[in-house]
């Protein structure tokens, strides 16, 4: 009862934050005609014999939020249920809370910033995690991917890039086995940025330096609390990727989802911004001093 109670406590106080910041709490549809195309996440559909298409639930409100961005919405945000299936676990659930927010005409700077000062926030600027200290004040501090991988798994950043484009399963292996515990060892809260560009997703590449983007993801005692992006804004870019996306779920037999095509025609129109989706579940374990998602869930998938 005093986690739940401190959940709902804690739920106050972000939409307190954000509401101080003078961004606007929006509710977006969880049915919806596609729930994206990315690789790895696997989304329920709906059956409805006398629906004219598909629907399926949301394993992010993305699509929809940046809609609300083409529209003129600055500065938004929401917390809200997202769903994906075949994820159970200490840190997964099939149904989750996902805190999601975009800021238009801001860099993925201001992004990182707003996210540190909510962590801090919300975490008092300490998690006490299994006997450890971790600092949650911040600024956060900050690695690449490919000077994490250089530094925990000795990989040269020419062969992470490599890896990633090429051999995502090794990639993705070294992330598992030794950057993430090393990671997790680590007495504070770091963001591992500049993901390598085919690990983009909706991000858009590094002007700088096109072969990473403008991704982000947050660590603390080992937990991966988000996913941040500047974001993508070009249709016919982001058009190429969701096409190569699906050829990819095709080749491995996955699920296929059908294009977004009001996103698509609506990306034009959003401003260059930059956007976070939260693990709100497991922000909230943290600040409750636990890593693992179902101290805080009233009811986990295995409970119903």
């Amino acid at each position: 009862m005093k986690l739940l109670e401190r959940r709902a406590a804690l739920t106050k106080e972000t939409r307190a934050f954000f509401e101080e910041r003078g961004f606007l709490e929006v509710d977006t549809p969880l049915a919806v005609p596609s729930p994206g195309m990315e690789l790895h996440l696997d989304a329920f559909e709906l059956v409805d014999p006398r629906a004219k298409s598909a629907r399926y639930l949301i394993t992010s409100p993305e699509y929809q939020m940046k809609r609300l961005l083409a529209e003129g919405h600055a500065k938004i945000f929401q917390i809200c249920k997202a769903f994906r299936r075949g994820e159970l676990g200490e840190r997964h659930n099939p149904e989750f809370t996902i805190c999601e927010f975009y800021r238009a005409n801001a860099s993925v700077e201001a992004i990182m910033k707003d996210t540190a000062e909510l962590v801090e926030r919300l975490t008092g600027g300490e998690a006490q995690i299994a006997g450890r200290s971790i600092s949650t004040r911040a600024p956060f501090a900050r690695m690449t991917v490919c000077d994490a991988y250089e530094r925990f798994a000795k990989t040269t950043p020419e062969e992470t890039l490599r890896l990633a484009a090429d051999d995502e399963e090794r990639f993705f292996r070294i992330l598992i086995d030794e950057v993430e515990p090393a990671l997790a060892k680590l007495d504070h809260a770091i963001f591992l940025t500049e993901y390598p560009a085919s690990q983009a997703s909706l991000a858009r590449k590094k002007p700088s330096d096109p072969r990473v983007a403008e991704r982000f993801e947050l660590y603390v005692a080992g937990v991966e609390l988000c996913n941040g992006f500047g974001e993508l804004t070009d249709p016919e870019e982001q058009r190429a990727r969701f096409e190569h996306d699906r050829d990819e779920r095709a080749k491995r037999n996955l699920p296929l989802y059908p294009i977004d095509e009001k996103f698509l025609a609506a990306l034009a129109s959003v401003p260059p911004s930059a956007g976070n989706a939260i693990g709100f579940d497991r922000l909230v374990a943290l600040a409750c001093g636990t890593t693992q998602i179902r101290d805080v869930l009233a009811f986990a998938d295995d409970e119903l």
